[in-house]
Order: C-alpha cells, then sequence, then structure tokens
C-alpha cells in the first residue's frame, strides 16, 4: 500500500472538494441555462400560436389551380414593402426559436459543460452567444425567404398561368425535398449538427463562440433545408405544418443512427410531392 503523509493527504482532500465544488458549480450553471432556455421557448411558442391564430383569421388570396396563396408574403392593408418584411422577420425568427430550440438544446449543454470544465469565464454569457449567433443565422435565413417568396408571390399574381402551375411546381419541391434527405449530403450534415464540439479551449472565448454559434447555425441550415422546404410549401405560418416540421427535425437530430429516421422522413416527403404532382396533373 502506498503511505502517504499528512501533507499529501491533505492535498489530496483540498483537490478532490475542489473538484467537487467545482462539479457541483457546473451543475448549477446548467440549471441557470436550462431555466433560462426553457422561459425562452415557452415565451416563443405563445408568440408563435399568437401569430398563427391571427393568420388564420384572413383566409388565403384564391388563385388559378385552385390553390391559396399565403398573405404573409404580401403587405397588408397601410403597410410598406418594408413593413411586410420587418412582420415576416419577427414572426420567423420567433418561429424558428420555438422549432429549433428543442433540438439544439443538448448542443447548447454540451458546450456549455465544456467551458466549465475548461474553466472558461462566464460560460453561461458563452452559451448564450452560440445561442444568440445560431438563430442570427436563421433570421438572415428568413430575410432570404421573405424576398424570394413575396417575388414569387407578386408574379404570380401578374401571371395567371405561373399561378396555375404553382401545385405541379409545389410538388416538384417536396418530391426533390424527399429526395435531398436519403443523400450523403444530408447524413454528412446532419453528422456534423450532432457532433458538435464541447465549448472550452479555442471556443472559449467571445469571438469564438460567436464563430462557433454561426458555424453550427449555418450547418443546421443546410441540413434542414428540405424539412424548410416542407414547411413553406404547407404554410409558413400554418401551426399544424410547424408542429409537423418540428417533430421531424427533431426526431432526425436525436434519434439513434440506426433508426434511419431521415431517410423515412424523405420517403413520406416525396410520396407526398408525388401525390401532389398527380393531383396537379389531373390524374387522381
Amino acid at each position: 500500500m502506498l503511505c502517504l503523509s499528512p501533507a499529501e493527504r491533505a492535498f489530496g482532500l483540498t483537490a478532490d472538494r475542489a473538484r467537487d465544488d467545482a462539479m457541483a458549480c457546473g451543475h448549477g450553471r446548467q440549471r441557470v441555462v436550462s431555466s433560462v432556455a426553457a422561459l425562452v421557448f415557452v415565451a416563443s411558442t405563445a408568440a408563435t400560436i399568437l401569430g398563427c391564430a391571427s393568420m388564420e383569421t384572413m383566409d388565403g388570396m384564391p388563385m388559378p389551380g385552385d390553390w391559396s396563396m399565403s398573405l404573409a408574403w404580401l403587405p397588408m392593408c397601410g403597410q410598406t414593402w418594408s413593413d411586410a418584411a420587418l412582420s415576416f422577420l419577427g414572426m420567423w425568427t420567433v418561429m424558428m426559436v420555438a422549432m429549433m430550440l428543442p433540438s439544439l438544446m443538448p448542443i447548447l449543454w454540451r458546450y456549455h459543460r465544456g467551458s466549465s470544465l475548461s474553466r472558461a469565464g462566464q460560460p453561461g454569457l458563452l452559451t448564450l452567444l452560440v445561442g444568440a449567433a445560431y438563430f442570427l443565422v436563421w433570421a438572415l435565413l428568413g430575410m432570404l425567404v421573405f424576398v424570394i417568396g413575396s417575388q414569387l408571390a407578386t408574379l404570380a399574381m401578374r401571371r395567371p398561368d405561373l399561378a396555375q402551375t404553382t401545385p405541379m411546381l409545389m410538388g416538384a419541391w417536396l418530391l426533390l425535398a424527399g429526395v435531398f434527405q436519403c443523400t450523403p449530403s444530408k447524413a454528412r450534415l446532419l453528422a456534423c449538427c450532432r457532433s458538435a464540439p464541447e465549448g472550452g479551449g479555442q471556443w472559449a472565448n467571445g469571438f469564438a463562440a460567436s464563430a462557433y454559434g454561426l458555424r453550427l447555425g449555418l450547418i443546421c441550415c443546410l441540413s434542414c433545408s428540405a424539412l424548410v422546404a416542407v414547411l413553406l410549401v404547407l404554410g409558413v405560418m400554418d401551426l399544424r405544418a410547424m408542429l409537423l416540421v418540428t417533430a421531424a427535425i427533431t426526431a432526425e437530430r436525436l434519434a439513434p443512427r440506426s433508426l434511419r429516421v431521415p431517410e423515412a422522413i424523405g420517403t413520406v416527403t416525396a410520396g407526398a410531392g408525388g401525390l401532389l404532382i398527380a393531383q396537379a396533373a389531373g390524374l387522381t
């Protein structure tokens, strides 16, 4: 048996106590992060439900081809295009926080744990910077989506022949989204999302935390592009579509890889696209 001097035993007890205190402090900070995330999720979910309810009170614009165009792409009465863009961006960002936070939380917990173990200053603040940068990417994507969607909506109102073919184009969009779900590119992007590195080390400062969140947000946007396409086709402010897409994103991110959830989602999506194409062609 190894014999230790009283000083060595005292030093060992002090080190163990310091480690236990650090772990307890880390757990306390993680509870604070979880509580803040829960409050943000509840607030964003409530705001999203209210926004969807207000949109549902307004019927969509009937279009040639037996479909309705959402008024989210157009200025309301008395609004300018800038006002409409800001309104859409606000709804989009809040909606994305509610949709993406459940699948993002494991990554934020892992980052916070790594930052705490590396003795980084203010790991909670660094984790907040990661989340803010992550959703900044989604907000920028929302602005791009609005620009494209509003231009297409304006074009559809001016061109009845184009509006007539829109259901066919929506079906093709879903079909392509389903195919992308089954590609190696989707698998690589999803693997990057699942295996995001812990905090600490090179990520344990404010600039690096922001860069970490931006990089993670970009990868996540690319990985979820097919499912976002599904949301746009089903209805960007349709609560049922949002619940469906949120469940799909969370399932493919958190489910074991052996279940092949992305491929299953892709098969269903491609099937829905094929059915929509058949309906638009008058085959069903």
